[in-house]
């Protein structure tokens, strides 16, 4: 048993250097289109992930809309910051319309509400991978865009390791059985913690004087969306049967088990910072 848990952490933890090797450079250039033209093929094969998670990546009139709508969000995000948002509303009513329709005329082969099902999953990954383009074209952006990895990878490895220590009381036992009150509650100190210690990085890098208040009020609300995120996610797979979305990342899974956090944090992260001032004068 100790044998298959440490090489169940041996491979988590080759899979995440090389995770880390890929990603750098679209990081270290992310304000070329190599960051955008990167997510545009995760998001893409994220949206091949939900619909065969929910069983219907054989019908082509839904596969194909949907990977190439998650492949061109990304790229449209840098392309067309200012109408992304447009473009993203627009886009979204089309797809949801076609859907619904492939579902009337599918002779009841594809129920309605998996059609529903698929619309939310798809809408989710879609929009969330947008919004982590767009998060890089604002104010700031090229310290920002760093925030939803960090709240969603460190909420989630540091929930783990303090859950493991101190969890006694299950946190919602259904959905994921080894989550506790105790380690989400350590996710969000040490997320709220490290967003403070990017700020003061990225000020000895030329980041400008960091809002450190804003920046640790800030990884409360991420790292609490982070956790739902993570966990409607794992709801998803467990009502279809699913124990993981993809086999790319041995030991962790495929893109959604990896970035199925990143997703949600991307989203709140930019209404927050797009849209008050309070968490817009971070840097």
């Amino acid at each position: 048993m100790r044998s298959f848990a440490y090489n169940t952490m041996k491979t988590r933890v080759i899979t995440a250097v090389v995770m880390a090797l890929v990603l750098a450079p679209a990081f270290l250039f992310s304000g070329t289109y190599l960051y955008p033209v990167l997510f545009a093929l995760v998001s893409g094969l994220g949206c091949f992930e939900m619909v065969r998670c929910i069983g219907i990546h054989k019908n082509l009139f839904v596969t194909i809309p949907a990977v190439l709508l998650g492949t061109a969000m990304p790229v449209i995000a840098r392309v067309f910051p200012e109408r992304c948002f447009d473009i993203l509303s627009i886009a979204s009513a089309i797809f949801m319309f076609w859907l619904f329709s492939v579902s009337l005329f599918s002779h009841g082969k594809l129920p309605i509400d998996t059609t529903g099902m698929a619309f939310l999953g798809l809408f989710y990954v879609i929009w969330g991978f947008g919004l982590l383009i767009l998060l890089r074209g604002i104010p700031h952006g090229q310290y920002l865009f760093c925030l939803p990895y960090i709240g969603a990878w460190v909420s989630d490895t540091f929930a783990y390791f303090t859950g493991r220590a101190f969890g006694r009381h299950k946190l919602i036992p259904d959905v994921s059985p080894k989550k506790t009150v105790e380690g989400a509650i350590g996710g969000i100190v040490f997320a709220m913690l490290s967003f403070v210690l990017f700020g003061f990085v990225a000020s000895k890098l030329g980041g400008g004087e960091p809002h450190y208040l804003a920046l640790f009020l800030l990884g409360l609300p991420v790292s609490l969306v982070s956790i739902v995120g993570d966990l409607v996610m794992s709801l998803v797979k467990r009502r279809y049967g699913v124990k993981d979305y993809g086999k790319l990342f041995p030991g962790h899974g495929g893109v959604l088990d990896r970035f199925d956090s990143v997703l949600a944090t991307s989203i709140v992260l930019y209404l927050l910072c797009a849209n008050t001032s309070f968490f817009g004068l971070m840097f």
